[in-house]
């Protein structure tokens, strides 16, 4: 759905008068009439470089430290379908905070990406990493390619690529390092790279480190796709016009903001008829797609080998840490030989290995149970269904694919982001809230990660979104309830940047 008119309008008018005040409040800092709790350049640096962009803080130091509290929450237990969190509190509007000693039990879990519910600390996966801790120890000390290798690490390397369905795969510490580490070793000078414009940051950096050309599609649009295709066949690169030496293709599974869906088979389509190259983030579909839990590459039912890159992340759905690639046997080879990640990079630490491989094979139905297809997969689809179908029911705004996990509701206007976080924890609800820049100026959200193991706790969780008095991203809302809303906003936001101004 689009933004109505009037509520882009609205939000516009709040984030105009944000950074009014914010004006007004530099100016002051300025002066020295209001304390300056940010970093900047001391009175006898002032002719060098500067070192602190002032002008860039500017979103940082007056809008998001206004609703700060809402990120970073302490968590002090094991991040489950329930959580602990450690009070805290500010006395300095957020720029600082403080812990009560007092901790919040019992916090429903719909911001983590445990889509099926393997972060814990009893069950089989945290028995096996037990088991692999007094045999291994913790950490390894070496690269892979040195002192590193463990037997474990190949034993998992094998079982990612069974599951995936390709020839070989190899696997990385880190999720993010997998992207940004390993596209600059697949491409280079004279490579165009056609991506997603709402790709995640990791695959942004890595296109960028290659050195390729980069050119930006609109999101899930196959006629922008073959647009930027043929006109890269029929022109070449610039100047020369030589052919390109590769040109590679790179989308996500699930994007992680919009729980929208690749629309893979007509991508395949079109990386087939213009001889391109496809690499596919699986780091929030893994898992959590597909009958079998292979991703959307299993939703769609398609070959593998369609996709010449599969990446992904053991973060979300295996509720570990690291990544890998999975695709042709030669394409392994070769990253081994020149990936960063493979030669640079401390091997990963034995129980998180016995994690991935334990909650693999659950969901591969190898550990002897039908716990994984035939329990936690349903488990996982049936109560994405029942989310979303009961949110769009109480009339929420929300956004992405019926069968995706992650589920964003609209928030738009700024002072609902804040206020929305903080209703919800006090309803015992830990959820994430997104704004700009991370989401367009207009689009500001509240995003749950949706969990095979919380079931029981929807109802729950549903009736504090619908009993919330912020009254967040609902369709319909009078034009005289909104006028009040600004004006109200306008004399909070005078009142309290009136109240905080302290001397130096």
């Amino acid at each position: 759905e689009e933004t109505p008119l009037l509520v882009a309008v609205l939000t516009y008018m709040g984030y105009g008068i944000l950074t009014i005040f914010g004006y007004l409040r530099d100016f002051l800092r300025h002066w020295g009439i209001e304390r300056c709790h940010v970093a900047r350049e001391r009175e006898e640096q002032k002719d060098f470089v500067p070192l602190y962009q002032d002008f860039e803080n500017f979103y940082t130091r007056n809008l998001y430290m206004r609703i700060r509290d809402n990120w970073n929450r302490p968590i002090c237990s094991v991040p489950g379908a329930k959580m602990d969190l450690v009070e805290r509190v500010s006395h300095d509007y957020n720029w600082t905070f403080k812990h009560t000693g007092k901790v919040v039990k019992d916090v429903i879990n719909m911001g983590s990406y445990n889509y099926l519910g393997f972060a814990e600390n009893t069950g089989a996966c945290a028995d096996a990493a037990v088991e692999a801790t007094h045999k291994y120890g913790v950490g390894v000390g070496s690269t892979r390619c040195e002192m590193g290798n463990l037997d474990i690490h190949e034993e998992m390397e094998q079982l990612v690529a069974r599951f995936l369905g390709v020839e070989s795969s190899m696997a990385f510490g880190m999720g993010f390092a997998t992207n940004s580490m390993n596209i600059p070793a697949l491409t280079g000078k004279g490579c165009l790279i056609l991506s997603d414009e709402l790709n995640h940051a990791s695959l942004v950096l890595g296109a960028r480190l290659s050195g390729s050309t980069i050119r930006v599609f609109k999101h899930n649009n196959m006629q922008s796709l073959e647009k930027l295709l043929r006109d890269a066949i029929v022109h070449g690169q610039p100047r020369t016009h030589r052919p390109w030496k590769k040109i590679l293709i790179v989308v996500e599974g699930i994007y992680s903001m919009e729980g929208s869906i690749v629309r893979l088979p007509e991508i395949i389509a079109l990386k087939k008829r213009y001889k391109a190259y496809l690499y596919l983030d699986e780091a929030h579909s893994i898992g959590a797609l597909g009958p079998n839990g292979r991703g959307v590459v299993d939703y769609f039912g398609l070959d593998p080998k369609d996709v010449d890159i599969m990446m992904g992340t053991f973060t979300k759905s295996f509720g570990a840490a690291g990544g890998y690639i999975g695709g042709k046997k030669e394409l392994i080879d070769y990253l081994r030989r020149h990936s960063h990640s493979a030669l640079y990079a401390t091997s990963m630490s034995s129980p998180v290995v016995q994690q991935i491989i334990t909650s693999m094979r659950i969901i591969m139905g190898e550990d002897g149970t039908t716990l994984g297809r035939c329990q936690i997969i349903t488990q996982l689809s049936e109560n994405t269904t029942y989310f979303r179908r009961k949110l769009h029911e109480m009339g929420f705004i929300i956004y992405g694919n019926d069968d995706s996990p992650v589920v964003p509701l609209m928030l738009y206007m700024p002072a609902k982001i804040g206020a929305f976080g903080r209703e919800m924890l006090k309803r015992n609800i830990g959820t994430v809230v997104v704004g700009f820049p991370a989401t367009p100026i207009i689009e500001s959200r509240a995003r749950f990660c949706v969990s095979a193991e919380e079931g029981k706790l929807f109802p729950g969780a549903l009736q504090c979104c619908n009993a919330d008095t912020v009254s967040c991203g609902k369709k319909w809302r009078s034009f005289c309830s909104d006028v009040v809303y600004v004006r109200s906003l306008l004399f909070t936001f005078a009142f309290r940047a009136l109240s905080t101004f302290s001397p130096r």
